[in-house]
């Protein structure tokens, strides 16, 4: 299977999942063209750029730079900024504190070494506060393995363990945006459900992970830190069901054609040498499942938006929508039924019905 997606993606090195990638798949588990395109590590972004379809999101450099620099603040000298906010918000009575950081041993070890040290402590039951930095998690996607490299801090106390996520967006007067906020909480659920699956994998207890999210931003318009916790248990149930969801990936892989690729392999000047209308056409050959959402999730989302217009799909109206209308994909066709100009297929009866008595509503509004 592999070997099938270094194919898809082509002679350039693979984009590594994330966990905020993760969420946004999971989100819209029915569409296999994103479930292929991650898997292979495609990069949807400059997939999207080459397409002449370029997300309406991302972050600047600007904002990446203080980024690294908020967090890099949180970290020094072996977390003693961070330690401090756990002390205020949790009320640790923390005399001792271990720093590890899993990225030293290599990029090739940090997996096996991020088990090891959460196996240990589990087993060994330490009093002592440890702060693992960096920690290599895995996670099983629609029958793919993908690893995790957060910028996030496993934090363990006595044998449970915290996630603690670092954003740099700004808390303003005790309040941040709730969008950012509920962005981070999915991200952050990804990393629990990571850690969680690693210490069953091990033999323990996966509620040794707290549900508990402490979230530390800039507080105000200094880069001074601030932390609370953000409780992730309706992420966690939602992301367990989207994956569980998901179709497998080598499933996947046998429903598209022999020798398709999504190939961008660049020049001497790095510009891809494949025409953009040539990849627009192996993209359309697997199933894309747009909804409105996507236009702040996946790098993807004009592309598929510009395709569902083509087509006429009832994706543009929304999951909801979608849902309700069953079998019936074509807007044409949940007009024709509306106005019963189109008889009804075996099956959409109902649809029909409701269809016709929404539009009988419509009209009855309109006068």
């Amino acid at each position: 299977m592999n070997g099938r997606l270094n194919e898809l993606r082509g002679p350039v090195p693979s984009r590594p999942h994330d966990a905020r990638a993760i969420a946004a798949l999971a989100a819209n588990p029915g569409c296999a063209r994103r479930a292929l395109l991650d898997a292979a590590g495609v990069d949807k972004d400059s997939t999207a750029r080459h397409l002449g379809f370029p997300a309406p999101f991302g972050q600047s450099q600007f904002a990446i730079t203080r980024g690294n620099v908020f967090e890099a603040l949180v970290k020094e000298n072996g977390c003693a900024e961070l330690l401090r906010l756990l002390r205020e918000l949790l009320g640790l009575p923390v005399a001792q504190v271990g720093y590890q950081d899993v990225e030293s041993v290599g990029a090739h070890l940090r997996h096996s070494h991020t088990r090891a040290l959460i196996d240990r402590a589990v087993r060994e039951g330490e009093d002592n506060a440890v702060f693992y930095d960096h920690p290599l998690l895995s996670l099983e996607i629609a029958g793919h393995t993908c690893y995790l490299e957060p910028d996030v801090v496993a934090f363990q106390l006595g044998g449970r363990f915290h996630i603690v996520e670092i954003k740099s967006f700004g808390v303003i007067d005790g309040q941040a945006e709730p969008q950012k906020v509920a962005a981070a909480a999915r991200q952050a659920a990804v990393y629990v459900l990571a850690l969680r699956e690693l210490l069953a994998g091990l033999g323990h207890s996966p509620e040794l992970v707290s549900h508990d999210v402490v979230l530390v931003c800039p507080e105000n318009f200094a880069n001074r830190p601030t932390a609370t916790l953000v409780d992730v248990r309706k992420q966690l149930a939602v992301l367990r069901r989207q994956l569980a969801r998901m179709t497998r990936v080598d499933r996947l892989l046998d429903g598209i054609p022999e020798g398709l690729t999504f190939d961008l392999a660049p020049d001497c000047d790095g510009v891809p040498t494949r025409s953009a209308r040539e990849l627009a056409e192996a993209l359309c050959q697997v199933p894309a499942r747009y909804a409105p959402d996507c236009l702040s999730t996946c790098d993807m989302c004009m592309f598929c938006r510009d395709e569902a217009r083509e087509n006429g799909s009832t994706d543009l109206l929304g999951r909801q929508v979608r849902d309700e209308l069953g079998g019936v994909s074509g807007m044409a066709e949940a007009l024709g039924l509306a106005e019963g100009t189109l008889e009804p297929a075996e099956g959409q009866e109902e649809i029909a019905r409701l269809l016709r008595m929404a539009d009988r509503l419509r009209e009855e509004c309109l006068r």
